[in-house]
């Protein structure tokens, strides 16, 4: 089953017997824009301008628990939290997802990933997000029929931090945060710079075009093939907090490469000091 979906395609399934729900998951990492300008509300984004019918996610509080404790920036959601917000949307087990941001993707990957990774067969991102839309939007909110779908977690591999460092060592794991942050030249968010000892370096954002579309399979299948990935081995990945690498992971998905999400990621890992922390352009 294909992961992500075309504008134009996403059109012809809105017009056929059993139209996708659509899901609008605009976020954005850093709040505050620049100085002087409003924190970003995905909210009032959605309220500007969205698809027809779309339903509105908020990645921090419905894709993700508060942070705290050790589980990084964004932990995963408790499980029936997440299923009644889903079941909010009108999720249902038998009906098509389609996910979108604002065309990053990465906030739509982590919305995609949860899902399937609780059992929704049928789940697809907008590639492009909402800039490659080319029909109408709307503004009204709708209020959909409640959905029935029922979080079953486990139907894709998630790691932990001890299981990250052990794929690190016998398998694939790649860091989707940009080159500077893995090196450990700048660290603008955890207490520390670096990388997992072990990890392979592959920003999310080479997965793309200029258009912030995938590349096509191929490319991405050549791209991964050249970092270690791609020969039947295990693959993981992991980010700052778990969004970025959920892109990562669906651009692996496309590739036809599946991997493991560790949703901690860099924030989980290097909160604790007791664990290995490896600088500089190599995995070590």
């Amino acid at each position: 089953m294909n992961a992500i979906i075309s504008a134009s395609g996403l059109a012809s399934a809105l017009a056929g017997p059993n139209p996708p729900v659509l899901l609008d998951v605009r976020w954005q990492l850093t709040l505050a824009r620049t100085a002087g300008e409003p924190a970003f509300d995905g909210r009032f984004e959605y309220g500007t301008g969205h698809l027809p019918g779309a339903v509105y996610v908020d990645l921090d509080r419905e894709l993700a628990s508060p942070p705290g404790g050790t589980g990084g920036r964004h932990p995963l959601p408790d499980t029936e939290e997440f299923g009644a917000a889903m079941r909010r949307a009108g999720v249902s087990a038998t009906r098509p997802v389609v996910v979108y941001d604002g065309g990053q993707g990465w906030a739509a990957a982590r919305a995609w990933w949860l899902l399937r990774w609780t059992g929704h067969p049928d789940v697809r991102v907008l590639d492009g997000g909402l800039t490659a839309w080319q029909g109408p939007l709307e503004t009204a909110v709708p209020e959909p029929a409640a959905g029935d779908f029922v979080p079953r977690p486990g139907a894709l591999p998630l790691l932990d931090a001890d299981g990250a460092a052990a794929l690190a060592r016998s398998g694939v794991l790649f860091d989707a945060r940009a080159g500077e942050r893995y090196r450990g030249e700048v660290e603008p968010i955890d207490r520390v710079g670096g990388h997992i000892p072990g990890a392979v370096s592959a920003p999310t954002t080479e997965n793309v075009a200029a258009d912030g579309r995938f590349l096509p399979a191929e490319e991405l299948r050549a791209r991964f093939k050249a970092l270690g990935a791609g020969d039947g081995g295990e693959v993981g990945v992991y980010c700052g907090s778990g969004v970025s690498a959920a892109h990562e992971v669906l651009a692996l998905a496309v590739a036809g490469i599946p991997a493991a999400l560790y949703v901690g990621s860099w924030s989980e890992w290097s909160a604790d000091p007791s664990r290995p922390v490896a600088v500089g352009p190599d995995p070590q």
